[in-house]
């Protein structure tokens, strides 16, 4: 379907052209004047310079050549050579129940509909969620939708961090409070346990405790650059350990992003990506791009226009060790090899603008990807405490995403018992949907760039622009539609209140009762006060009274 507002002007353009005029004036716009009319044309004033002729005889010529049209319940030429139109309630009415009959609610498909890979997540997998990958899951999860929404074959990927050093630290701190355990012992040749010898919770303590050892203990930092070696060169043991730290990380990862109603179609990570490396690192060779600096291998991006330095991509370090520019970069060979994607988006913290800028521009420049492939990065703010500072724990620790969950939900749960709206056995199913819309609505409606505060009592509110209160609004609008003993399109109740009242842009339809219940008693008056409306007073009577 078409917009309304795009049929409007389909109209007038024809009556422009029929009246002998540029059909490029009937432009429809809303009306700067809702008292006075819905929509207004100002194409007689642009076309008075051209055709010699007052603004007011080309505005009435076109409304002449328009004629008796079923679109408009009227249409007039005002001076100085304004077009006012109002929208009929049949044509409009029946507009919207073409909308409601459409399965995409008369939402055209993108003309430029194609395959795109969105890149959000990232989680590491040393460690469970934080407060910090709420932002990327939630916005994430919403382009993904929106694109598809929008006929676009949307593939979201998850890339794992999973590889690097953060293993090696892993697999060092637990060999020297487990050093029994068989992946640590060379002669071991038999099968190694099923079972993983730590637990999420395990793993959130020990990767921060081998990370800040590491930065003080030369030896220990040694070794876990030497179990990062082994690792990534195959070793059996350290491979095996890997696994686990893997398929542990990612269960507990699924779990939170089902709680969070995210999903992803692909789970790969930085190791998968290893193997294309190769690949990627000749291509990028053999236009000439890469120079050597201090040892390492990079690439100069910077370009004339720059306003600002923009350094060379690192791919290699002098060590030989590969950074995560390397990966993505590498990232990109198998996504088009395997998906062909006409579009990248990237959604992390902001702080990696200069990560993606540098990566898209190698990109471009080694030919990894066509020129007409577009390349976008989402950067996101962070999600602060009412202090301003990033959101921490009491005791001034990072939080798990699953704790903040369990604490929205907790905390929507007592405002539910406090008002006994709901029974003991829907109270977890309730205060769960209740909770997610809070935290969910209270990041999306926050601008994805800029950092925002976590206020849960504005965000759990049932009144305002909140999550809570848009549930409240479905569940009341069901409750009314219930009374018709059928569903009730909106089309179908717009036709209905049409009847009896004439309904114009800007209406408000108040249906139901107030969210603060209170007990209604025939005598009773109720008064409805709203901004910018004058006060609506009305008397309660006993049902049957007024029949």
């Amino acid at each position: 379907m078409k917009f309304l507002i795009d049929l409007i002007s389909e109209q007038l353009s024809g009556a422009f052209e029929k009246a002998g005029f540029d059909a490029a004036y009937g432009r429809a716009t809303l009306s700067n004047r809702p008292d006075l009319c819905e929509y207004q044309c100002n194409g007689a004033l642009a076309a008075a310079k051209k055709y010699h002729k007052a603004p007011i005889q080309i505005a009435n010529a076109v409304l002449e050549a328009l004629g008796e049209n079923e679109m408009f319940a009227s249409a007039e030429a005002v001076m100085p050579g304004f077009l006012n139109l109002k929208i009929s309630d049949e044509y409009l009415a029946a507009y919207l129940r073409g909308m409601d009959a459409d399965a995409h609610y008369g939402v055209q498909n993108d003309p430029d509909a194609c395959t795109i890979v969105l890149d959000y997540g990232g989680p590491n997998v040393a460690k469970p969620l934080h407060v910090g990958h709420l932002r990327s899951a939630i916005i994430g999860e919403s382009l993904k939708r929106i694109y598809r929404f929008f006929g676009n074959h949307v593939i979201g990927d998850i890339h794992l961090g999973d590889w690097g050093l953060q293993m090696g630290l892993i697999m060092a701190q637990l060999q020297d409070e487990k050093p029994g355990l068989p992946y640590f012992d060379p002669d071991f040749t038999g099968e190694y346990p099923a079972e993983a010898p730590f637990t999420i919770s395990e793993l959130e303590r020990i990767y921060p405790a081998a990370s800040a050892r590491s930065k003080e203990d030369e030896a220990f930092a040694a070794r876990a650059h030497e179990e990062t070696f082994r690792l990534q060169h195959g070793e059996r043991g350290e491979r095996a350990l890997w696994q686990h730290i893997l398929r542990v990380s990612v269960e507990d990862l699924k779990r939170n992003y089902d709680n969070l109603g995210v999903s992803f179609d692909v789970w790969l990570g930085e190791s998968d990506a290893q193997k294309y490396i190769p690949q990627m690192l000749e291509t990028v060779k053999a236009k000439g791009l890469c120079v050597e600096s201090e040892g390492a291998l990079v690439v100069p991006v910077q370009e004339e226009t720059d306003a600002k330095e923009v350094p060379p991509c690192i791919l290699v370090k002098s060590d030989g060790a590969t950074l995560y520019a390397t990966t993505d970069l590498a990232t990109i060979v198998q996504r088009e090899q395997d998906y062909h994607p006409k579009k990248y988006m990237y959604l992390t913290d902001k702080r990696q603008n200069l990560h993606f800028e540098q990566i898209f521009r190698v990109a471009k420049k080694a030919g990894l990807v066509g020129p007409e492939t577009a390349l976008g990065h989402i950067g996101f703010g962070t999600m602060n405490g009412k202090d301003g500072k990033p959101f921490k724990t009491r005791a001034g620790g990072v939080m798990r995403l699953e704790t903040l969950i369990a604490d929205v939900t907790d905390y929507v749960t007592s405002k539910i018992k406090e008002n006994q709206t709901v029974s003991d056995d829907e109270l977890p199913q309730t205060a769960k949907c209740i909770a997610m819309a809070a935290l969910k609505y209270g990041d999306l409606s926050n601008m994805p760039t800029k950092d925002y505060v976590f206020d849960l009592d504005r965000f759990s509110s049932f009144e305002g622009n909140t999550g809570p209160y848009i549930l409240y609004t479905i569940v009341r609008i069901k409750s009314i539609l219930a009374k018709y003993g059928k569903p009730v399109s909106p089309a179908q109740l717009l036709s209905a209140l049409s009847e009896f009242a004439t309904l114009n842009p800007g209406d408000a339809i108040l249906i139901g009762t107030p969210h603060s219940r209170v007990t209604l008693r025939p005598g009773d008056r109720v008064r409805i006060l709203a901004d910018g409306f004058p006060a609506l007073e009305n008397p309660v009577v006993a049902e049957g009274e007024l029949a």
